[in-house]
């Protein structure tokens, strides 16, 4: 009763706004009980004009569950372009998953079974429709909808990430280096780096700091991805305003590099004018990246020489693996054809659950056509850095060029060029 009193003198105001002090020992406790009773009636006094919509009463019968999803198992490849992947990575990764998702023994009312919750947040990511459009496939409510694909999202980056996107061992960061040197010709490269801006909405209360130089809202998709395009390191969630540059100084990788805690592997000697040279493994980047002894970026200017015109053509080789990495994912996972019109949580686990499907699929399910039909955009922004490390960076980069146009030299490339 007290607690009572003392909410009802919180909400009395005179009308400037200011709280006027109500005296208990002046008024009735039961006055004070019977003003807040009237208002929370007030307040509540709407009513549900349906418990449950007649529309969705259908859901045992006419819903895509029920009605279009035994069908689709009985076409392999209707079932692969329904959900993007295989039946079998769909039950697999559905048995991974089911414990998760399984609702509470003792509820009363009719509950939505981990499949039915994995099929809608696949069709969500697949095609970018509205919660409204499931809802009405699925008869589901929207509320409903929308606290299912938030989790089923986050249960499938936890459960898979450790799977599809471990930290490589020196083995792994081994194997990836001999696929790199077989597809781009480019050795002892580890990965390409690159940013992606994943579109948005402009979420509130921001201003403009997911406003990014392309001019639209966005979170920015930090990313390190290997010659089957597939991603090695995702960092998910910066502002849109942040450089790449700055976005990497400030990650879990950059760090790791500085402080040499990555287990790469030693480095390589090649053979260039005919002196056996030790080089490390690197990563490939553009110029928005500053350099570093495991990092490379290409040169900068225009009036190139010929050798840093063959240095620069090499290192786009291997870093368009990255750029056609982000195309096949958007491409596959259509969401990210449109701005994210959710807040930013559930836009960090839609890019997160994402990225983890995407490699999933891709090792289990290798790739369509369709999905590979992306032209890369490269981007070009300056940044530098000076000192110690960045001399040893130029000493990596001026070996690789010397080796490029010596032992390690391409006729078709310098016939382009």
């Amino acid at each position: 009763m007290i607690r009572a009193c003392q909410a009802f003198n919180a909400r009395c105001r005179d009308r400037h706004g200011s709280v006027s002090r109500v005296h208990l020992s002046k008024m009735d406790v039961e006055t004070v009980l019977t003003v807040i009773l009237y208002r929370r009636l007030k307040r509540g006094n709407r009513r549900r004009r349906y418990w449950v919509h007649p529309i969705l009463t259908t859901r045992l019968t006419e819903s895509h569950y029920i009605i279009l999803y035994p069908k689709l198992r009985q076409y392999g490849p209707k079932f692969f372009n329904y959900f993007r992947m295989s039946i079998k990575s769909f039950d697999d990764l559905l048995a991974l998953i089911n414990e998760e998702l399984v609702a509470d023994e003792n509820t009363v009312r009719y509950t939505i079974s981990p499949e039915e919750k994995l099929i809608i947040t696949l069709r969500y990511l697949a095609t970018g429709c509205s919660l409204g459009t499931l809802s009405y496939d699925y008869r589901i409510g929207k509320s409903t909808v929308a606290t299912i694909i938030p989790h089923v999202c986050e249960t499938i980056w936890r459960k898979l990430k450790p799977i599809v996107m471990s930290e490589p061992t020196k083995e792994k960061w081994y194997e990836i280096s001999e696929i790199f040197e077989k597809h781009s010709k480019f050795p002892n490269c580890l990965g390409a780096l690159d940013g992606k801006h994943i579109r948005l909405i402009q979420p509130e209360h921001t201003g403009s700091m997911y406003y990014n130089y392309k001019h639209f809202f966005s979170l920015v998709l930090m990313a390190l991805a290997d010659a089957n395009y597939c991603f090695v390191w995702v960092d998910i969630g910066a502002y849109g305003k942040n450089s790449d540059s700055g976005i990497f100084k400030n990650s879990s990788l950059y760090k790791k590099l500085t402080e040499r805690s990555l287990d790469l592997p030693d480095p390589k000697t090649l053979l260039i004018k005919n002196r056996p040279t030790v080089l490390p493994y690197v990563i490939v980047a553009d110029e928005a990246f500053g350099m570093m002894e495991n990092l490379m970026r290409p040169y900068g200017g225009r009036s190139l020489t010929y050798a840093k015109k063959i240095f620069n053509n090499r290192l786009t080789l291997a870093r368009r693996y990255v750029e056609c990495t982000f195309g096949i994912m958007c491409n596959k996972w259509r969401i990210l054809h449109r701005p994210l019109d959710v807040n930013m949580c559930f836009a960090e686990k839609i890019v997160k659950a994402i990225c983890t499907l995407h490699n999933y699929v891709r090792m289990r399910d290798g790739y369509n056509f369709d999905d590979t039909l992306y032209t890369p955009q490269l981007e070009n922004l300056a940044s530098h850095y000076t000192g110690r490390a960045v001399r040893q960076a130029d000493n990596v980069r001026e070996n690789l060029t010397k080796y490029f146009i010596n032992e390690g030299k391409l006729d078709w490339l310098d016939h382009n060029i």
